[in-house]
Order: C-alpha cells, then structure tokens, then sequence
C-alpha cells in the first residue's frame, strides 16, 4: 500500500500529515493545490491510497482521519 498527502499547508492538511508521523504511517506528500485540483477536487487535504492490487482510494479530510484511525 502506497499513502500519499496531498497538501496545500493548511490547518487540515497539518493534521492529517501529523496523524500519519504519530502513528509511523509511511505517505508521500505532495504539496499544492494544483495537483489537487489534477485530481478533480476543489479542497484540500486529499489521502491517496494505492492498494497492492491496484485499486486507488481517494479520502476528503473527514474520511481520511476515519482510514487513518482504523489502520
């Protein structure tokens, strides 16, 4: 499983990165809101996930903390 922040900095996205640090998550982060907006989406933060077997989940800021917790 591949994790990737997608982040433009702000007070949500700082969450989210700091989530994923205190629980030893590994992610990629990608800053800025042109890459989120190449994704479809107008807010940020965005939770990539590339599952093993292919599948791409994509999570606004509520439904990542969720996938995070869960993990």
């Amino acid at each position: 499983m591949k994790i990737t922040l997608y982040s433009t900095d702000c007070p949500k996205c700082n969450i989210l990165e700091k989530k994923l640090q205190d629980r030893n998550i590994s992610f990629e982060l990608e800053l800025g809101a042109d890459k989120i907006k190449a994704l479809g989406f107008t807010e940020a933060p965005i939770l990539e996930v590339a599952h093993n077997n292919g599948t791409v989940q994509r999570y606004l800021f509520a439904d990542a903390v969720k996938f995070i917790n869960n993990l």
